[in-house]
């Protein structure tokens, strides 16, 4: 789906834009109603074929260059990690091979100890973005994901920084649409569920630094791409996972990204 991101004005806000395995090819298609799709046109344009998504396989909905991170970006959770707030934001990255979409299996290893989810809002970058401002930054924004930023917990601690523990194959759940628009409101709730039950719930009020910030904060020091991926941490609530577990991260108006748990 990178090829649509040349265009910020191609689509209307609030488009949820998905791809799908649809009679073995990937499509793009907009997620409309509960269970339903409707098929995009070689410009990206609303088809109005329309048709339920039933076993369709969902793909990753776009295809980034680069996946950046956010740690410590909760107030609550900086709380419950007993850390510092930072007074900038504290920046990672994780690699493209950490990516999984929606219904994808999370591969934890068993000899890496304690594996915990964490549910986070995820921005995509639409256009060549580089040293903007705050005030300016949203213009560069495509849209809003959900991403679940996996993490193997022992590994981190031990190893004194994150690269490892937040880099292993499918530790990185992005989907399962974007939904379109340069901003979105600080009272959208953060819900993660556990086999069904709530462990994070949280609105983006409680974000140490908001989006525009955080997205002008990594143009200083690199360039983003369109398609990009900021994940922009997570709220309180974080815990271990194991296999037979299904996670679900859901943000308010983009959807659930649902993931289960196997052994890797």
């Amino acid at each position: 789906m990178s090829e649509i991101l040349t265009e910020l004005g191609a689509f209307t806000e609030g488009i949820r834009l998905a791809r799908l395995y649809i009679k073995w090819r990937p499509e793009p298609v907009a997620l409309v109603g509960d269970g339903y799709a409707e098929v995009l046109d070689n410009h990206m344009k609303l088809t109005g074929q329309r048709g339920r998504i039933g076993k369709s396989r969902f793909m990753l909905p776009v295809s980034p260059s680069n996946v950046w991170c956010v740690g410590l970006n909760y107030r609550a959770h900086a709380a419950e990690t007993n850390e510092k707030v930072p007074d900038e934001p504290c920046v990672f990255m994780k690699p493209r091979t950490c990516l999984i979409p929606h219904e994808g299996e999370i591969k934890a290893p068993l000899w890496a100890g304690r594996v915990d989810y964490e549910g986070e809002l995820a921005v995509v970058i639409g256009s060549t973005c580089k040293n903007v401002d705050a005030e300016h930054a949203l213009d560069y924004v495509l849209g809003y994901s959900c991403f679940n930023d996996v993490t193997a917990r022992d590994l981190q601690r031990k190893d004194g920084q994150w690269t490892r523990a937040k880099s292993f194959d499918t530790f990185g759940a992005l989907g399962p649409a974007v939904l379109v628009g340069r901003s979105i409101s600080p009272d959208t709730v953060l819900t993660t569920r556990l086999n069904g039950k709530t462990v994070q719930s949280s609105p983006l009020s409680d974000m140490i630094f908001s989006v525009p910030e955080i997205v002008s904060h990594i143009s200083r020091f690199t360039t983003l791409h369109p398609g990009d991926v900021i994940a922009t941490g997570t709220p309180c609530g974080i815990g271990p996972v194991k296999p037979g577990d299904v996670v679900e991260v859901e943000v308010e108006g983009i959807g659930v990204l649902r993931n289960s748990v196997v052994e890797g």
